[in-house]
């Protein structure tokens, strides 16, 4: 008779440890081992001052952490794109770059502190129809006045029915570095990931018109889990998918 090829006892511990040891988003394998050369070199000048690197390596490594996530099956759910803190929801010129007009649309920005994921995800299934870099300030990027002014990349995400979406990925207080994975062609699906922000930032959703938000300010948002809005119109909160 034939075996299963892993015992529960063996997926039991697997999945235990894939959820204490996530996987590091590959721009942390080059920040990590910067930090443990640097740990080196303190141990080798001051034995106290080791212990600090290993205790910044460690953080290091759990900032890049880039964890599974079980998406709700809803082809017209609008996911969070940031795991944080909805620190405003409001009308918004979306940056005219992107082409989605002068006339305000609903923003919800999510809010990401030094110690959340900061691996991006699209909030939607769709096509990149636009993206546009620009550079900027480095206000604190819970403060409103950084959609406009700090450094930022913007994305017009166009889905197969014809709603256009922006995401604009934005610098913070200490990020120096937004990194975009996708280019316009590229089709993308609700929850897949598209880029990263370090080390400290914010992530804004303009929902087409006539779209409510189904979250409120302070609520914490999971990246790819965490349902924003509905674009047909509804209300009813989500299953998760199993």
């Amino acid at each position: 008779m034939l075996q299963p090829a892993t015992s529960p006892g063996a997926l039991k511990t697997a999945n235990l440890s894939h959820n204490l040891l996530p996987p590091l988003d590959r721009d942390g394998w080059v920040f990590l081992a910067l930090f443990v050369f640097v740990t080196a070199l303190l141990f080798w000048a001051w034995w106290p001052l080791g212990w600090a690197g290993v205790v910044l390596s460690l953080w290091c490594a759990y900032f890049f952490r880039d964890p599974a996530r079980v998406c709700p099956a809803g082809p017209n759910w609008v996911l969070s794109p940031a795991d944080g803190i909805v620190s405003g929801i409001g009308p918004a010129v979306p940056p005219a770059e992107i082409g989605l007009g002068s006339t305000a649309q609903t923003r919800i920005s999510v809010f990401m502190n030094v110690f959340n994921v900061h691996v991006n995800r699209s909030p939607v299934d769709g096509e990149i129809a636009a993206i546009a870099y620009r550079k900027g300030r480095f206000f604190n990027a819970s403060l409103d006045k950084a959609s406009e002014f700090n450094e930022r990349n913007a994305l017009r995400i166009q889905t197969s029915a014809g709603a256009s979406l922006g995401v604009v990925q934005i610098a913070g207080l200490v990020a120096r570095r937004i990194r975009c994975d996708r280019k316009v062609g590229d089709m993308v699906f609700a929850g897949q990931k598209f880029g990263l922000i370090r080390f400290g930032s914010r992530v804004d959703v303009y929902l087409p018109a006539g779209i409510a938000p189904l979250v409120n300010v302070g609520q914490i948002m999971v990246a790819g889990e965490t349902v924003l809005a509905d674009l047909a119109g509804g209300r009813e909160r989500p299953a998760v998918m199993r």
